[in-house]
């Protein structure tokens, strides 16, 4: 290893400390902020299921929680591969998710994002729902991930 890349590697951590670099889940980080204490609407569809169970995953299930988040989900269905006598054989699930962490009266985040996931239509009844009912649960812990993601990275959050 040459000397530049050590000296380099060695000045690394005093940038980030200068910038204010916290690890998430270092003191004062935001996973040690969010874990357990952010409580969630009460599911009222599957695709609220879906995400909730994966934010509760991410987050923990907050017992006496702290924060409310507030995620809103839609999913649009695309056919991305069509046979030439106009039958769809692959679909892609393209969804998208608000969000607002509150406490209190007092807004913290507020955000959207947007991901999609696809599956083959191809095969018998049975087949085809199974990849659909796949492709929406990988869609929805795709966008409870990156709302998580985003919340970690919001300043404030941990302070």
């Amino acid at each position: 290893m040459s000397s530049y890349s050590r000296r380099f590697l060695l000045t690394l951590p005093l940038a980030l400390a200068a910038c204010d670099f916290r690890p998430v889940y270092g003191p004062g980080g935001a996973g040690r902020a969010l874990d357990g204490k952010v409580g969630l609407d009460e599911p009222t569809n599957e695709d609220s299921y879906l995400i909730a169970r994966a934010l509760e995953e991410r987050l923990g299930r907050a017992s006496s929680p702290i924060y409310h988040l507030a995620v809103t989900t839609s999913v649009e269905e695309q056919g991305s591969a069509v046979t030439p006598a106009g039958a769809i054989t692959r679909v892609n699930l393209v969804g998208r998710a608000s969000y607002t962490l509150t406490q209190g009266e007092v807004t913290l985040a507020t955000g959207n994002v947007r991901n999609f996931t696809g599956y083959s239509a191809t095969g018998t009844t049975v087949e085809a729902l199974a990849a659909e009912t796949d492709a929406r649960e990988r869609l929805m812990a795709i966008l409870a991930e990156q709302i998580v993601v985003r919340l970690f990275a919001t300043p404030g959050i941990g302070a």
